[in-house]
């Protein structure tokens, strides 16, 4: 890695950010400053653009990961009389599965292989055989793997049965495409620190206008109340308490460079491009990604490790951030793998990059073919 080169980070978050939006974090900011509550005016009203969602939704930003949105949704927009049935192919589906019991939610999981979509057909099923359901969890894109789950068709088995959806769509927000004209969810959930290329630290939670009087009382935390935190910031503009000011104003900053580039569509398709050259440059030395790709989504993809038995994760990933890029470990229970996110702030230049840093890496380790041991 040269000195003046931060190292680039092909994870599904924290990403790589731009100087621009590094820079936007060097003021301070009173969280009650009429300055920052219109920025966070602005930055509610871009994401509800994003989805389309103006006439249909509201946004709720609330502090901290990802996970707390989900957390809060779940526990905001389920009553504790609800019974919700999680769609789980992967490690992100389970662990909205542990929240949700955890809250007191009667909980069903419904398994599906970790390299396979979810089947908007077992979900019938399932609501058919189980009038009791009246909420669905689904993860758009399942960084567990990698998997792109069908949206529109589960949206659309819910809506036919009069369930209310739950989308985690912590990593597919802003790259793939969400229209709320066209697809019916109660509540979507994303994040600061994924497509939209800001910093970690806030999520937010798109709740469907016609359900926000039933959520009034369902969550019986103080901090995670998304109806609360909602009827404040439309009274006052403010946050309920201390917000995360510098993240605030760096995804501020990160949704005009956005909206600068072209908004989703153009997001897309630079993260579709980054991804191929990823996938074929990875082919080259050896490597074979996990999925199928019609299944693989631009976000990032779980690769076989090598079979060479001189290879070690822990090494592999030493000296892959030595070369500049820094990978993530797989997430896969059944066989070894290791993932390379495609997102962020880079282009096909840092990717391939990349994979003639991976092409060091191997060298240095001594492995003459990546191939893995299929």
């Amino acid at each position: 890695m040269t000195a003046h080169r931060e190292a680039i980070l092909l994870t599904p978050g924290p990403l790589t950010t731009s100087l621009r939006t590094k820079l936007a974090m060097l003021k301070d900011w009173g969280s009650w400053d009429s300055d920052f509550i219109a920025i966070t005016a602005r930055v509610r009203q871009s994401l509800l653009s994003i989805v389309h969602g103006h006439d249909s939704h509201v946004v709720v930003p609330l502090q901290g990961s990802g996970t707390f949105s989900v957390e809060a949704a779940v526990a905001t927009v389920v009553p504790p009389g609800g019974h919700v049935l999680v769609l789980d192919n992967g490690a992100y589906c389970k662990r909205a599965a542990k929240l949700t019991h955890l809250m007191g939610r009667r909980t069903t999981v419904v398994p599906f292989a970790e390299d396979a979509a979810i089947s908007p057909e077992v979900l019938q099923s399932h609501l058919l055989a189980d009038t009791s359901i009246t909420h669905v969890v689904m993860i758009h894109c399942e960084t567990g793997a990698g998997v792109l789950n069908p949206l529109q068709a589960v949206a659309d088995v819910c809506q036919a049965h009069g369930k209310g959806l739950i989308v985690d769509a912590m990593s597919s927000f802003a790259a793939l495409e969400i229209d709320a004209r066209k697809v019916h969810f109660d509540a979507l959930i994303a994040a600061s620190g994924k497509c939209l290329e800001g910093v970690p630290g806030m999520g937010f939670v798109f709740i469907r206008k016609a359900i926000l009087p039933q959520c009034e009382g369902n969550n019986s935390s103080l901090a995670m109340d998304l109806h609360d935190q909602y009827i404040y910031m439309e009274k006052t503009g403010q946050w309920r308490f201390t917000p995360p000011t510098h993240v605030l104003v760096a995804l501020n900053e990160a949704i005009a460079q956005f909206e600068e580039e072209g908004g989703q569509t153009a997001r897309l398709k630079r993260y579709q491009s980054n991804c191929r050259t990823l996938v074929g440059g990875m082919a080259e030395l050896g490597f074979k990604p996990f999925l199928d790709p019609a299944i693989q989504a631009p976000i990032i993809v779980t690769f076989h490790a090598p079979a060479d038995p001189r290879y070690q994760f822990k090494t592999f990933y030493d000296i892959a951030k030595k070369n500049g890029f820094i990978l993530y470990p797989g997430k896969l229970t059944q066989v070894e793998t290791f993932r390379v996110g495609c997102i962020g702030a880079i282009g096909p230049v840092e990717m391939a990059q990349a994979v003639h840093a991976v092409a060091l890496t191997l060298k240095e380790v001594g492995i003459a073919s990546a191939s893995p041991a299929l």
